[in-house]
């Protein structure tokens, strides 16, 4: 790569044509920068939240002591610390048929995480949950606890059912199951954000750029850049319905991601409408600022995320390259480049397998709580990660099929998604 890429006027995609590069292909890492992923939550009516602000606002502490402090925490607050017959209870209330063998494989498979994990998330928001205790009750009469309030919001996000089917499967009324799972994710943007944040310190630093480079052999890569598009069915009268439909026709909100070596995300920014596209989304966000002030990455030694060919080429974003006569070394570069890529494409798979409720089309919901539901569930997705949940290590591997009826720009490869359209999902 020549030192053009270091003067790319901003917001225009260049193809840089190899001059003289070396085969080892290190000096890719050494001629361009990356800067620090912000977790910018952006919504379509321009409000956005930074990860910095949010991060100074409530004090949170050096993400790798608070996150030994989670392990602890999750030690303690797993089933040990639960009713023993919580879920025996829970369990013989909602369905008849549920019997006290199957009851481990049963919560692993409706929540699709740990006792462990579902005890550690209990712990982050009891004190906010019995601050304004909600009473809401079963059919049968019986007070809802912290337990069974985190179960159903989990199996909202989870499963992606509708508020009435839900209801009806845990005896509740489709108004108090949104009130309850609205009081999780309040809950959960106060507890948890210190699970998503960009690494704080040069040791974290090195731990990503070390995995990164045994995957693929790049020196210096901090992260993988990409987006996904969460689909909606809006009102025909919605005044930004034009705006919300992208280049797939689809109504749609979108979620960028900077991820790591180990698919937790590093740094989100979403609630911009599905027509804005990655380059202009990556160029709002506050990574993108923080980058360009050099306040993100380092760039002396070249440090740098990796994004397919829908960003722009900038010295601490790398694309591959594209056209079809390319060189050897080209080639080879742009299969490292993907096997970086392939890394968030899997993560946002993963995130949209576990949390359905942004898996599918979402009826008319409001746009203005959608970007905090999405920012739950990625914090949902790093808490399990955090604490080594074994539900969720025992899962196979996953596709990087994230976007259906889209497709991702990987250098010589296009690579075409097949044009399903998923099941619709409804927040009614």
């Amino acid at each position: 790569m020549t030192d053009t890429a270091a003067h790319v006027p901003r917001g225009k995609r260049i193809n840089f044509v190899l001059a003289a590069v070396t085969d080892s292909l290190s000096e890719f890492g050494r001629r361009s920068c990356l800067l620090p992923c912000d977790f910018g939550v952006g919504c379509d009516s321009g409000l956005r939240f930074s990860s910095e602000d949010m991060a100074s606002s409530k004090g949170l502490k050096k993400r790798r002591k608070t996150e030994k402090k989670a392990e602890a925490i999750g030690s303690d607050s797993g089933s040990s610390s639960q009713p023993v017959d919580w879920w025996d209870e829970f369990c013989r209330r909602v369905n008849d048929d549920c019997s006290p063998p199957k009851v481990l494989d049963t919560f692993e498979s409706a929540f699709r995480i740990s006792r462990k994990t579902f005890g550690y998330i209990c712990s982050l928001i009891k004190e906010d949950f019995a601050a304004k205790p909600g009473n809401f009750v079963f059919k049968d009469g019986t007070l809802l606890s912290l337990y069974d309030q985190v179960a159903i919001s989990l199996r909202r996000l989870g499963s992606g059912e509708s508020l009435g089917a839900i209801g009806d499967s845990f005896g509740l009324t489709h108004s108090n199951v949104a009130q309850i799972t609205w009081r999780f994710v309040e809950a959960m943007e106060k507890r948890a954000l210190h699970h998503l944040q960009w690494p704080n310190s040069g040791t974290d630093t090195d731990r990503i750029k070390s995995k990164f480079e045994k995957l693929s052999g790049l020196p210096n890569c901090c992260g993988a850049i990409d987006i996904t598009h969460i689909l909606m069915n809006l009102r025909a009268s919605d005044p930004t319905i034009k705006l919300c439909r992208d280049h797939a026709k689809n109504q749609s909100m979108v979620l960028q991601a900077i991820v790591g070596p180990n698919m937790r995300f590093l740094d989100i920014v979403t609630g911009w409408p599905g027509k804005m596209s990655e380059s202009s989304i990556f160029q709002n966000s506050n990574f993108y600022r923080l980058c360009k002030e050099g306040k993100r990455l380092n760039e002396k030694i070249g440090e740098y995320i990796v994004g397919d060919s829908g960003y722009p080429l900038l010295p601490f974003l790398i694309t591959p390259y594209e056209g079809t006569e390319l060189s050897e070394s080209s080639i080879k570069f742009n299969k490292r480049h993907l096997e970086v890529a392939l890394v968030a494409q899997r993560a946002l798979k993963r995130l949209k397998d576990n949390w359905g409720i942004i898996r599918g089309v979402m009826w008319r919901p409001d746009r203005h709580k959608l970007p905090r539901i999405i920012l739950v569930c990625c914090l949902l997705h790093n808490i399990a990660i955090d604490l080594e949940d074994e539900v969720q290590i025992e899962l196979p591997a996953c596709s990087s099929n994230h976007d259906p009826g889209y497709r991702q720009q990987h250098g010589d490869c296009l690579v075409c998604l097949p044009a399903k359209q998923p099941a619709a999902l409804s927040t009614q």
